[in-house]
């Protein structure tokens, strides 16, 4: 008891110390990202020397298990990485150097509707962290399908940054009073967004897959890293591989081996029955599948491929695919390749985005200061 009330003496002095600033924002995104390396992992560790942590830890342990009830694709192991993932770049290097590229003192807040999509946990803290780092007011629609997480964090934030208090909104009805838009959703909800946000400055995100370019040479370890591309978050992600790009005449039989560590997923429900509809569809439809039990390999131009599945096209000339993948770049959100294209992401990397990884190849803080 003694312990609990020097921690809370000891959090409320810092409070106190706080300006809001940029050094204040950035300290307490560096606060959060410390509370979230404890849950990097699916069994939690508690750590001493961290901010409200008698306060938000089991808290945010329930929210995590509250969040696989309402959702069962967040999978405490999906979650951890989600928050791995987060943890490694909210730190004062790390953001410092974000910030830097970017002049902000001169920009006037502003509140910014944030309609957030729930395929994958935390999808949206992205932008959220965009809006709030640069001083303005997040005015939050959260997805019903990820809506246990956030709220118990940005209560976090609020409570070892007390101006972000007034800096964050979380509004489920329709919303109204600001000042740009950023939404993400579907190609059918885009235009949805378009209709009634277009007049405000926005940025409207639709429907984005993730590709991988073989061309036979790739080592074991490299196809292995693959998998995780493709299968973290059962694909669900728009940085999920869900179309391979192979030479004629390729040999899926080495990719099968190196990602055969993730045939567990089959043993769980919800991917099982996915794999046995898709599957079924298929062979109704006299498609041609290559498959080993837990994945399914289709030849196809389209880009989204069900879950448990991955499409595949193939070429003969690398300069024409370079074309067809810059032609088709409204559509892609990351390539996976070795030494293959501009901008490509190394195998195993695509769940690892860093602070300048915009989704969309859109710069929201340049965008939020331009409004």
């Amino acid at each position: 008891m003694r312990k609990f009330a020097h921690s809370k003496i000891k959090s409320t002095l810092y409070i106190r110390k706080f300006m809001d600033d940029i050094h204040g924002r950035i300290e307490a995104f560096v606060r959060l990202g410390k509370f979230m390396s404890q849950f990097s992992q699916p069994t939690p560790e508690k750590t001493d020397d961290i901010a409200a942590n008698d306060e938000f830890f089991e808290r945010f342990d329930q929210a995590i298990e509250a969040a696989f009830h309402a959702n069962s694709w967040f999978t405490r192991e999906n979650v951890a990485h989600a928050l791995k993932s987060w943890s490694s770049v909210l730190t004062e290097k790390e953001l410092k150097s974000w910030m830097s590229s970017y002049l902000l003192e001169d920009s006037e807040p502003k509140k910014v509707a944030l309609i957030m999509a729930g395929n994958i946990p935390l999808v949206g803290f992205h932008d959220l962290l965009c809006v709030l780092i640069t001083g303005n007011t997040a005015l939050i629609k959260p997805s019903s399908n990820d809506e246990k997480l956030l709220p118990v964090l940005l209560e976090y934030l609020q409570e070892v940054y007390p101006p972000f208090r007034k800096r964050i909104i979380i509004q489920k009805e329709n919303l109204k009073d600001f000042d740009a838009v950023i939404a993400t959703g579907s190609d059918n909800t885009a235009r949805y967004f378009e209709y009634y946000f277009g007049s405000k400055p926005n940025i409207i995100r639709k429907n984005r897959n993730s590709v991988a370019v073989l061309d036979g040479s790739e080592s074991a370890e490299q196809l292995e890293a693959l998998g995780e591309d493709i299968f973290r978050y059962y694909g669900l992600g728009c940085r999920s591989v869900s179309k391979l790009f192979v030479p004629e005449g390729y040999d899926f039989d080495p990719l099968f081996q190196a990602v055969y560590k993730f045939r567990y997923l089959i043993e769980e429900d919800k991917y099982a029955n996915n794999y046995d509809y898709n599957k079924a569809v298929y062979l109704m439809s006299l498609f041609s599948l290559t498959e080993n039990g837990f994945l399914m390999l289709k030849e196809d131009e389209s880009y989204a491929s069900p879950i448990a599945s991955v499409f595949y096209e193939t070429y003969t000339d690398k300069n024409s695919l370079k074309e067809k993948i810059r032609q088709d770049a409204d559509k892609i959100q990351c390539v996976v390749s070795n030494d293959f294209i501009e901008g490509e992401v190394a195998f195993g990397q695509t769940q690892q985005p860093g602070l300048k990884d915009y989704a969309d190849g859109v710069d929201v803080v340049r965008f939020l200061l331009s409004v």
